[in-house]
C-alpha cells in the first residue's frame, strides 16, 4: 500500500522507463468512469504473481473541491461469482464507476496516443468519448446502453430467434441511445472549436477544427435528435438482413469517425508530421480543459500526461506548463528526465518514481 499527499498543484513523476510512472497514472485514471487509461481489462491492473490476495488491487483517494471534500474508491474484489469491480463514495457503495463522473473529470494522453489520427477510426472516437465525459457525465451511461443493445441485436440476428417485436424493442434502444451519444458528441466538438479558434492567434500549439464524420451524425445534424431518432430505427430495421450477413452492425455513432484538421496549415491532422501531431493533440486537450473550466465556473478537469514532454522543444515544453499553471489544473505529468520539468520546480510537486513508489523530491 502506498499513500501520497499532494498540494493541488501540478504533480511531476520522474523516472526510468520501467519505473512505475505509468501505472501511477492507471491507478489514478481508474477513479474516473470507465476502464481507465489503457481501457484493458480489470484483471490486467492486478500484479503478476501467485494467486491471492495479490491478484486483487484497489485505489482511493480524498477529492478536495470547492472547499469539501470526498472520499472515492474502487477496486476489483473476492465474491461470490469471482472478481469484481467494486466503486465507493464517501464510504458508501456506488452502483458503478459512471457516478463517479458527477465528482471527479479526467482527460488523459498517453504515447499510445502520438499515431491517433493515422490509426483505426476507434481511437479517435474513444478520446472524444473521454472529453465528452468531462462535459456531460451521462454520456457514458448512454454509450453503455447503445453498445448492450447493440451487442444483443447482433447475438439474435445470428443465431435467432429473430422475433420483429423483440428486434423492434432492441432498435428503439439503440436509436434512443444512439442519438444521445451522437448528439452528446457533437455538442463536444461544438464546445471545442469555439475554444479553440478563441486562442487561434496566441500561444505556440496550434489551432484545430474538428468535425464528426458519419451517417448517424449527419441525421442529427440536417434533421435534430426527434426526427433523427425515427430515421435511426427505420435504418436499423431494413438493414436487419445485411446485418445478419455481415455480422456487424452498419449504421451507428459506434461507426463515426473524428476528423482533426491543422488550421493554420490547412491540412488534415493525420497528413501532419509527428510532432506536429503531438502539438495538435496536446492543443485540443488544453482546450477541453479551458472550456471545462469555464462551464465549471472554474474548475479544470484533473489532466494525465504520460510522456507530455517526449518530442515537445523546450520552447513549446515552457508553453505547456504556463498554459497548466494558468488553468490551475492539476496535471500529473510523467518524464525519464526531471531537467526537462525545470520550470515547474517551484510551482508543483516532484517526485521520483522506483519499482512504483513515489519518492518526493521538493517541497
Amino acid at each position: 500500500m502506498a499513500e501520497v499527499v499532494l498540494s493541488g498543484r501540478p504533480v511531476v513523476l520522474a523516472g526510468p522507463n520501467g519505473a512505475g510512472k505509468t501505472n501511477v497514472l492507471e491507478a489514478i485514471s481508474l477513479l474516473a468512469p470507465g476502464r481507465g487509461l489503457r481501457g484493458g481489462a480489470l484483471s490486467e491492473h492486478t500484479r503478476k504473481g501467485p494467486a491471492g490476495a495479490a491478484s486483487l488491487w484497489a485505489v482511493s483517494a480524498t477529492l478536495e473541491r470547492r472547499g469539501e471534500s470526498y472520499d472515492i474508491g474502487t477496486g476489483l474484489t473476492a465474491g461470490a461469482n469471482g472478481a469484481s469491480r467494486q466503486v465507493r463514495l464517501n464510504g458508501a457503495p456506488a452502483a458503478n464507476s459512471a457516478e463517479l463522473g458527477d465528482l471527479v473529470q479526467m482527460a488523459w494522453l498517453t504515447p499510445a496516443m502520438d499515431r491517433i489520427f493515422i490509426e483505426s477510426a476507434s481511437g479517435r472516437r474513444r478520446f472524444l468519448d473521454r472529453l465528452t465525459l468531462g462535459f456531460m457525465s451521462s454520456h457514458g451511461k448512454a454509450a453503455l446502453r447503445y453498445e448492450q443493445a447493440m451487442r444483443e441485436r447482433a447475438r439474435l440476428l445470428k443465431c435467432g430467434p429473430r422475433d420483429p417485436a423483440w428486434l423492434g424493442a432492441l432498435e428503439e434502444q439503440m436509436a434512443e441511445h444512439g442519438i444521445a451519444v451522437a448528439t452528446a458528441r457533437s455538442a463536444t466538438v461544438r464546445r471545442l472549436n469555439r475554444a479553440l479558434a478563441e486562442r487561434r492567434e496566441a500561444g505556440l500549439f496550434p489551432s484545430a477544427q474538428l468535425s464528426l464524420q458519419g451517417e448517424a451524425d449527419t441525421l442529427v445534424a440536417e434533421h435534430g435528435a426527434d426526427v433523427a431518432a425515427a430515421g435511426f430505427r427505420e435504418r436499423l430495421e431494413i438493414s436487419r438482413v445485411r446485418d445478419a450477413v455481415s455480422g456487424r452492425t452498419g449504421f451507428g455513432p459506434h461507426v463515426s469517425d473524428l476528423h482533426v484538421r491543422h488550421t493554420a496549415r490547412r491540412m488534415e491532422a493525420r497528413d501532419c508530421s509527428t510532432g506536429e501531431q503531438k502539438a495538435l493533440l496536446i492543443s485540443i486537450v488544453l482546450a477541453h480543459a479551458r472550456e471545462h473550466s469555464h462551464m465549471k465556473e472554474g474548475l479544470p478537469p484533473i489532466l494525465l500526461l504520460d510522456e507530455i514532454v517526449a518530442h515537445l522543444d523546450s520552447v513549446r515544453r515552457t508553453a505547456l506548463f504556463e498554459e497548466l499553471l494558468a488553468l490551475g489544473a492539476q496535471a500529473w505529468m510523467t518524464g525519464t528526465e526531471l531537467s526537462m520539468f525545470a520550470p515547474l520546480n517551484r510551482h508543483a510537486d516532484v517526485f521520483d518514481v522506483a519499482d512504483s513508489r513515489l519518492t518526493r523530491i521538493s517541497e
